[in-house]
């Protein structure tokens, strides 16, 4: 049975999502939910719900981390040996083997050097990248990374393409997909100093490599995985998001304000909205993986409810099913021996 450790104290209205979305997974994928964070309050959600039949147990851990912890109070937490925060006694529990995978809708940097410092690189991955699956016209797209790297080298950005494409066969199932490097336009001479200087690395790495893409290429489906540098990622993430949402809205808001006739097409519509917003729904993939440290950490919204952190349970245990992280071992050792 998979086991997978949840962070109790991590979406902003800790611990009622995260301790319902755990059993919800626990209930639907039939996995064993490892819930770690304040047992009191913990506790005091599971006593309203109904969890016979389920594999669930929890970990205490008194402290948590925030939004409010930044710079060395930060790395303090998340490095110290002796840590009692919620991120840092879960990750803890993947590296002694007590557990397969840990997910957390708590502060993003904090999960990401939490599990860097606890678990470390995969050997020959310089900077773990985190990697959200995208809706495209197509199906999707894994893009990465999408925040934790702001800054990146050309080397960083080949690491990112081998590991995407392999969580994409691995997880999404696509045979051989297509890597692009998002850029401002398509021809190879395009893009900034890093883009130019990623690319021949693409080209001659043996990835299925397209080539340059646009964000319209990406959203579009002309590529399965698509390589940035964090920043640029991140600002493409929150875009679609936005944009994404202020669709759906003002299509809600015209038809609620709008005539009889509107309202009746309103209805007739219904159920096509409900799939475009259903596509556009973060809830639905619920948290994007880590990939490049060593073990399988994945992070959501702060924002989630109860179906985002089922989903990001689903998404945890499908990596753990994929063996991904063996996988992604043996892809960047044969990398290095090039």
């Amino acid at each position: 049975m998979t086991r997978i450790v949840v962070d109790a104290m991590g979406s902003d209205n800790y611990p009622t999502p995260d301790v319902e979305g755990a059993i919800m997974a626990a209930r639907e994928f039939g996995v064993e939910i490892i819930l770690v964070g304040d047992e009191s309050k913990i506790k005091s959600v599971l006593a309203g719900q109904n969890t016979q039949g389920l594999q669930i147990r929890t970990v205490n851990a008194p402290e948590m981390l925030t939004m409010e912890d930044k710079g060395e109070q930060l790395a303090f937490k998340a490095r110290h040996r002796d840590s009692q925060n919620s991120m840092a006694v879960g990750i803890d529990l993947v590296k002694k083997g007590e557990a397969d995978a840990f997910v957390t809708m708590g502060n993003t940097g904090a999960a990401w050097l939490t599990a860097l410092f606890r678990l470390g690189r995969i050997r020959g991955v310089d900077k773990p990248a985190i990697a959200p699956i995208f809706p495209t016209a197509s199906g999707s797209c894994v893009v990465l990374d999408i925040g934790a790297n702001p800054d990146c080298e050309p080397n960083n950005l080949l690491q990112f393409g081998i590991m995407g494409s392999l969580y994409a066969e691995k997880v999404l199932g696509i045979k051989n997909p297509k890597v692009g490097l998002i850029s401002n336009g398509e021809e190879e001479g395009k893009g900034n100093e890093l883009v130019r200087a990623t690319l021949p690395l693409l080209k001659n790495s043996g990835l299925n490599f397209y080539g340059n893409v646009e964000g319209k290429e990406v959203i579009g489906g002309k590529v399965d995985v698509a390589v940035t540098d964090g920043f640029t990622g991140n600002v493409m993430l929150k875009s679609s998001e936005a944009v994404g949402k202020l669709i759906v809205d003002n299509i809600r808001e015209t038809i609620k304000n709008g005539n009889i006739l509107t309202k009746i097409g309103g209805l007739l519509v219904k159920p096509a909205l409900g799939s475009i917003r259903k596509l556009l729904d973060p809830s639905e993939q619920g948290a994007a993986i880590l990939l490049g440290v060593n073990g399988l950490v994945l992070i959501g919204h702060g924002r989630s409810d109860a179906v985002a952190v089922k989903s990001a349970v689903r998404v945890a245990e499908n990596a753990v099913k994929a063996n991904v992280l063996d996988a992604m071992r043996n892809a960047i050792e044969k990398s290095l021996k090039k």
